[in-house]
């Protein structure tokens, strides 16, 4: 596994009220949380970055509002109309 370093102001973790792990994990989910939400990363890769179950990546996408499923309007209509 390769490790990244980054360097945040002592400040953001007590703004947060988070620890600098917990502040690691929450940008984890978040990052795959918005490459899943472009349509970058499968459900199952995003979770894999996460760290999460895809069970519990799933109720992530819940708690920041994102769709569980990749489709647009467009393509449900595609979908409904190849069926016939």
């Amino acid at each position: 596994m390769t490790s990244i370093t980054l360097s945040f102001p002592d400040t953001t973790f007590s703004a947060l009220r988070k620890t600098p792990e917990e502040f690691a994990q929450e940008m984890r989910v978040a990052a795959a949380v918005k490459w899943y939400e472009l349509e970058q990363l499968s459900q199952g890769k995003a979770a894999e970055i996460a760290g999460l179950s895809r069970a519990d990546f799933i109720q992530a996408l819940s708690r920041y509002k994102v769709s569980p499923f990749q489709y647009t309007e467009a393509d449900l209509v595609r979908e409904l109309n190849n069926a016939n």
